[in-house]
């Protein structure tokens, strides 16, 4: 039996399970650039520019080994443009009996693989992807009969069953969660080493052309494109930020300053999520790291947390729950997404900043994604749908089934509290105190109402009074209803008139 082993863009492992079991003397391997995987949302420039880049070297260290392989182009002729019409194809080219892929990373392309089989008339197999250190039966086990799917508890679990950071059954230190430890301003002398940056190979250069040929629309600069392409370079990424950035990571990962675009973050998850590291290699690392004293313990749970914990818990949701999961709305919000989104043209400079940096690198730090563009969002009640396309496509890490769960439930609440016990609001104190953003600003997050106030101060309050049927119950948010009810009526007032204007100017596009 002749073999069409598919491997996608997301999937440049050698260890991914499509290629288990492979024979090079009978199997191709089969790696196509398409158009609509990369213009089904307008991926940012550098997104792509990395991907395909990755996937170009990947197929070279493949052929270096003797496995045939059969790559399609984006500017090849006879290019279909979609992923079913280039397996089409690729099965004709090498009359293959079989296809073999590992199930893709997003609801939509699984259904279409589901159908191949019918529509190609050979037998499919879709095997599961074992990159992951929970796969999605242990997952379902974990949540069958739970009335809460906290993350807390399901990280507990994992930490048991990997035996990291655990002395016995008791976690390292007597705590489990070192959270409250890693939520420190930066100080305003700290300055932190320049990252490494990786520049363009050959290959890599001639996906920067074709890319500005055939992207030129897409948000996003390519100057500048420093990603790592390789696993050689993926690797040196992983050991540059243990050594220098995860013993800051733990104080400072809250922590946000104009300019520092990537501050103590290990900017490691584009690589874990095209496969170019493994999540259990970057674990150990950090947890090497510490075992050698050459990391404190709240960094590296903090770390090993965001891996171990919420990655693999946001993919387990997301296969659990998909596809009725991404219809949910339940703060019933409809705003369309506000064009400053895209071109960072905005008064408030933490929003701003914001899309700067992201424009400039395809990243912004998950405090930033949570607490400024989606706390935006979430205040003014975007429709989910709008803000989970714009994080699809700015974020070069941004992979439906990580990127959905993130946004959907974390930061837009649209599913009524099974990812986050509460909303995660704000006003413009936390951003103030986590950041140096409101410094410089047009607006002060001090002043509380009128034309000087951060709008993200009565925003806070609208939303609240808004929301107030759906979101008083919850137990979480009785602190600020109380302090809701102690204001008076003029100050609630007002706080309406102030929310009705900005909103109006943003609806109106003008500048806010």
């Amino acid at each position: 039996m002749r073999n069409l082993r598919l491997v996608l863009g997301d999937q440049l492992s050698r260890a991914v399970s499509a290629l288990d079991g492979l024979d090079a003397t009978r199997d191709v391997v089969l790696m196509v650039e398409v158009h609509e995987e990369t213009t089904y949302v307008r991926h940012h420039r550098q997104k792509i520019v990395l991907i395909l880049s990755a996937m170009r070297h990947f197929a070279a260290m493949l052929r270096a080994e003797g496995i045939p392989v059969d790559y399609v182009r984006l500017n090849a002729q006879d290019n279909t443009g979609s992923l079913g019409g280039e397996v089409r194809r690729a099965l004709s080219r090498h009359a293959a009996d079989r296809v073999i892929v590992t199930a893709p990373g997003e609801w939509r392309v699984l259904a279409m693989m589901q159908g191949w089989k019918e529509a190609l008339g050979i037998p499919v197999e879709i095997r599961e992807d074992a990159r992951f250190l929970c796969t999605q039966e242990r997952f379902r086990r974990w949540a069958q009969g739970r009335k809460s799917l906290r993350m807390e508890f399901f990280y507990r679990e994992m930490r048991r069953e990997t035996g990291w950071l655990m002395h016995g059954s008791e976690p390292e230190g007597g705590r489990w969660n070192y959270d409250s430890d890693n939520r420190k301003a930066l100080p305003e002398n700290l300055r932190t080493p320049p990252r490494r940056r990786f520049p363009p190979d050959a290959v890599t250069a001639a996906v920067l052309d074709l890319v500005r040929e055939r992207c030129g629309e897409h948000f996003g600069d390519l100057d500048g494109f420093g990603w790592a392409v390789t696993r050689e370079d993926a690797l040196a990424a992983l050991g540059e930020f243990v050594d220098r950035f995860l013993p800051g990571f733990g104080d400072y990962q809250d922590a946000m300053r104009d300019g520092g675009d990537f501050l103590f973050h290990s900017v490691l998850s584009p690589y874990l999520n095209i496969g170019l590291l493994a999540p259990r290699e970057v674990c150990e690392s950090a947890l090497d790291a510490w075992r050698e004293g050459r990391a404190p313990l709240a960094a590296v749970e903090g770390f090993v947390r965001q891996i171990l914990g919420w990655r693999e818990y946001v993919r387990g949701l997301y296969w659990l729950l998909m596809p009725e999961y991404a219809d949910s709305n339940f703060l019933d919000a409809q705003r369309p997404l506000p064009a400053f989104y895209w071109t960072g043209e905005t008064r408030m400079r933490c929003v701003r900043a914001t899309v700067e940096a992201t424009r400039r690198n395809a990243y912004a730090h998950h405090i930033q994604r949570l607490m400024i563009t989606g706390n935006f969002a979430l205040l003014t009640g975007i429709a989910p749908a709008e803000v989970e396309a714009w994080y699809l496509a700015v974020y070069a890490d941004a992979f439906e089934w990580v990127e959905l769960p993130n946004t959907h439930g974390m930061a837009l609440h649209a599913d009524g509290g099974l990812l986050g016990s509460k909303p995660y609001a704000a006003s413009g104190a936390y951003i103030d105190r986590m950041s140096d953003y409101c410094a410089g600003c047009a607006y002060s997050p001090k002043t509380k109402l009128g034309e000087r106030a951060c709008p993200f101060n009565f925003l806070y309050w609208n939303f609240l009074m808004d929301n107030r049927e759906r979101l008083a119950a919850n137990p979480r948010m009785a602190m600020p209803y109380r302090t809701l009810d102690r204001m008076s009526g003029e100050r609630r007032d007002a706080i309406r008139r102030d929310s009705a204007a900005f909103l109006a100017a943003l609806d109106a596009d003008r500048m806010v």
